[in-house]
C-alpha cells in the first residue's frame, strides 16, 4: 500500500469521528433544550393564575435564574368591608322596621299638626338615631387608660371662647307707640283696624276714617260720613296696599285710592251694616248684619257677582285664603263656614263646603296659616274662648285650646312659626303662641 492511500484513509477516519461527535452533541441539545410553547400554555392554562411561567434561561454557572414573584393583593385599602364590632345592628333594624311601617300605611289620616308633633317627638326621644350611620368601615379607637393625659394637649390659646346663643328672643313687655283713638266704637262684631303692605294703619273712629303712616308718623283724615248717625263699620286694604275698602252702617261699600285721597266708587246692595270685608285679587267679599255675603268685581260696572246667605245672624268674620281657593266666614250664629271657589273662578260656590258648629259663641277671629295653606285658625267669643285649628281638606278639627278669654283677632308669624291672638273680656291681653305646641311665648297686657 502506498503512502498516499494511508493518508487518505486517515482523513476519512477523522471525518467519521467528527460526524459522530456532532450528531451526539445535537441529540443532547434536543433532549435537554427548552420546552415548546404548547407545553407552556398547557401547564399555565388558568388565565387568572397568580404564578408567572418560569424562565429556563441559565446563567454562566449553569444554574436557573430566579424571577421575582408578583406582589400579593394588598390586605387593606381597596375593599369596603364593614367592621362588625362597630356596626349598629339594633339601629339598622329599627330604621328598616320604621320605614316599612311608613310604607305600609296607604292613607295618612293624621292632620298636619299631628305629623309635625310626631316628628318633633321622634327627634327629641330618639336623639341622633335617625341620622346616625349604621355600617362602620373602621374600628373604634381604643379608650385611653384612666388618668391618661395627652402629651399634645393645648397649653395656651388666644381664640375667643364661643358663647351659647339664646334660643328665645327678647319680647318687650311695654308698647312701642300709643295712639289716641277717641270715639272708637266698642263693638265686638265690627272690624275697625287694618294694616297695609305700605306700612299704613287705617282706623275707623265712628264716622271718621284716619290713616297713620308708621314710617313717618304722619296722620291724616281720609273721609267722613255725611250723616251724623252713620258710622264706618269695617275697613280692608287690598294686598298691594294702594286701595282701601270701607264698609258703612248704611250697607254701602266704598273703594278709595289712598294716594290720590279720592273715592273711586260706591257699591250698594246690602240691607244692613257691613261688618266684614276681605279681598281676593279684584274680587271684594263683604258680609253684613243680614247674614248675606256679597262678592263684588270692582273692575266692572255691574259689580255684584254673587250673593249667598250663609248665616242666620250677622257676619262678623270674613277671610280669603292666600291662594284664593277658600273663603272662611264666621257669624253671630256660632257657625263657621268654609266656601270653595269654583274651578277657574275667584267666586265661591253657592253652598258652603263645610259648616262647622264646634264654637259656642260668635266666630269673628279668622286667620289662614301662611306656610300651611289648608290650615285655618278660628276664635270664639266670650262664651266659647277657644282657638280651633281646621284642616280644610277634610273639614276636621285638628287642635283646640282654651284661652280663658274672648278671642277678637288673630295673626300668624311665618318668620317665627307663631300665632298672636288679641283678646277682650276678661283679660284684654295679647298672647303669642308657639305652633303647633301652642305653648305661650309671651303675654302682653299693655300695662
Amino acid at each position: 500500500m502506498s503512502q498516499f492511500d494511508l493518508s487518505s484513509d486517515s482523513r476519512r477516519q477523522r471525518k467519521c469521528t467528527e460526524g459522530k461527535i456532532r450528531s451526539s452533541s445535537s441529540s443532547r441539545s434536543i433532549s435537554s433544550g427548552e420546552k415548546s410553547p404548547m407545553k407552556v400554555l398547557s401547564q399555565n392554562r388558568t388565565p387568572g393564575s397568580s404564578k408567572t411561567p418560569k424562565s429556563t434561561g441559565k446563567t454562566n454557572s449553569g444554574k436557573t435564574k430566579k424571577q421575582p414573584k408578583t406582589p400579593k393583593t394588598p390586605t387593606a385599602g381597596d375593599r369596603f368591608i364593614p367592621n362588625r364590632s362597630s356596626t349598629q345592628f339594633d339601629v339598622g333594624y329599627y330604621k328598616i322596621m320604621n320605614e316599612n311601617s311608613t310604607k305600609n300605611e296607604e292613607v295618612d289620616m293624621r292632620s298636619p299638626s299631628q305629623v309635625q308633633y310626631q316628628k318633633i317627638m321622634n327627634e327629641n326621644l330618639n336623639g341622633e338615631i335617625l341620622s346616625s350611620k349604621i355600617i362602620s368601615y373602621k374600628a373604634k379607637p381604643p379608650t385611653a387608660p384612666e388618668g391618661h393625659q395627652n402629651s399634645l394637649r393645648i397649653l395656651y390659646t388666644s381664640s375667643k371662647n364661643s358663647q351659647c346663643k339664646k334660643l328665645t328672643r327678647h319680647i318687650p313687655q311695654t308698647s312701642d307707640r300709643i295712639l289716641d283713638a277717641p270715639e272708637i266704637l266698642d263693638d265686638y262684631y265690627l272690624n275697625l283696624l287694618d294694616w297695609s303692605a305700605n306700612n299704613q294703619l287705617a282706623v275707623a273712629l265712628a264716622g271718621h276714617l284716619y290713616l297713620w303712616n308708621a314710617g313717618t308718623g304722619e296722620i291724616k283724615q281720609l273721609t267722613e260720613m255725611e250723616s251724623s248717625d252713620a258710622y264706618i263699620s269695617s275697613v280692608a286694604w287690598v294686598r298691594e296696599g294702594n286701595y282701601l275698602a270701607v264698609g258703612t252702617s248704611e250697607g254701602v261699600v266704598e273703594l278709595w285710592d289712598v294716594f290720590k285721597e279720592k273715592r273711586l266708587r260706591s257699591m250698594t246692595g246690602h240691607s244692613g251694616r257691613v261688618g266684614a270685608l276681605s279681598w281676593n285679587t279684584h274680587i271684594l267679599s263683604s258680609g253684613s248684619r243680614s247674614g248675606h255675603i256679597h262678592h263684588h268685581d270692582v273692575r266692572v260696572a255691574q259689580h255684584l257677582q254673587g250673593n249667598v246667605a250663609g248665616h242666620t245672624q250677622e257676619v262678623c268674620g270674613l277671610r280669603w285664603s292666600p291662594d284664593g281657593m277658600y273663603l272662611a266666614s264666621g257669624g253671630n250664629d256660632n257657625l263657621l263656614n268654609i266656601w270653595s271657589a269654583e274651578s277657574g273662578r275667584l267666586i265661591p260656590q253657592s253652598q258652603p263646603l263645610y259648616s262647622l258648629t264646634y264654637h259656642q259663641a260668635a266666630v269673628k277671629a279668622l286667620a289662614w296659616c301662611p306656610w300651611q295653606p289648608r290650615l285655618l285658625a278660628s276664635g270664639g267669643g266670650t262664651a266659647d274662648r277657644h282657638i280651633r285649628f281646621w284642616n280644610c281638606n277634610t273639614g276636621s278639627n285638628v287642635q283646640s285650646i282654651d284661652t280663658k278669654s274672648q278671642v277678637c283677632a288673630m295673626l300668624w308669624s311665618a318668620e317665627h312659626r307663631e300665632l298672636i291672638s288679641g283678646h277682650g273680656y276678661a283679660q284684654h291681653q295679647l298672647t303669642i303662641w308657639k305652633y303647633p305646641s301652642m305653648t305661650k311665648v309671651a303675654e302682653l297686657t299693655g300695662k
